[in-house]
């Protein structure tokens, strides 16, 4: 719109191939500036201090500084921009954990221009922005209860193939107490055993894919 300054956009993404075309393509859209791109989140939380910025496009995986901790070191920066993840994976525990974090909204990285473009003006103005059925998934998520800190690295042993009485000898802990961790998170993500809970909660992004 005439008189109104454009909203400064910042692309904090390690792949150059995506930087490069999202750049291309914000450049043609009314109303938007492209003021910088960032391979890591290290490079990126430095442009924000130095310059400003309205809304960040961030890819959730990066090397270094991934997009959770990225949204945790924002915050100790003063009047930080909107975040906009982007991203080509629709694991929703992850996209759950961003928005927790403080993403105003998720957007696939094979969006339409236009929708980009929307998305980018609603994080801006306040709103949020959820793309395809992620907004259904995540209420769903929303209403399932969530794996404790101590669940989620108990489950990560499990992943890496470490036996309960292994795990006692890690976490210093007995293995009654192992298995009573294990039998809640087996509840909670609606599975009959280990190995299913892992396939799971790798599937919902809860643990990385190896």
């Amino acid at each position: 719109m005439e008189g109104r300054k454009p909203i400064r956009v910042l692309i904090v993404d390690d792949h150059p191939v995506v930087r490069a075309g999202l750049t291309t393509l914000l450049r043609k859209a009314n109303g938007l500036k492209v003021v910088g791109t960032a391979h890591n989140g290290e490079v990126g939380l430095d442009m924000i201090r130095r310059s400003s910025v309205d809304v960040v496009l961030l890819d959730l995986r990066m090397p270094k500084i991934g997009g959770i901790d990225f949204l945790s070191l924002l915050r100790e920066i003063a009047s930080p921009p909107a975040v906009l993840i982007l991203s080509s994976y629709a694991y929703e525990e992850e996209i759950y954990r961003a928005l927790k974090a403080g993403a105003r909204g998720y957007l696939s990285k094979d969006a339409s221009g236009a929708q980009m473009v929307e998305a980018i003006n609603t994080v801006n103005a306040g709103g949020k922005y959820l793309s395809g059925d992620i907004a259904g998934r995540l209420a769903e998520r929303e209403s399932r209860s969530s794996l404790s800190s101590r669940e989620t690295e108990i489950l990560e042993m499990v992943s890496k193939g470490l036996t309960n009485k292994e795990i006692a000898r890690v976490l210093q802990i007995s293995q009654y107490t192992v298995r009573n961790h294990i039998n809640h998170i087996s509840a909670k993500l609606e599975v009959g055993d280990r190995t299913e809970a892992v396939a799971v909660a790798m599937q919902a992004g809860i643990l990385s894919p190896r």
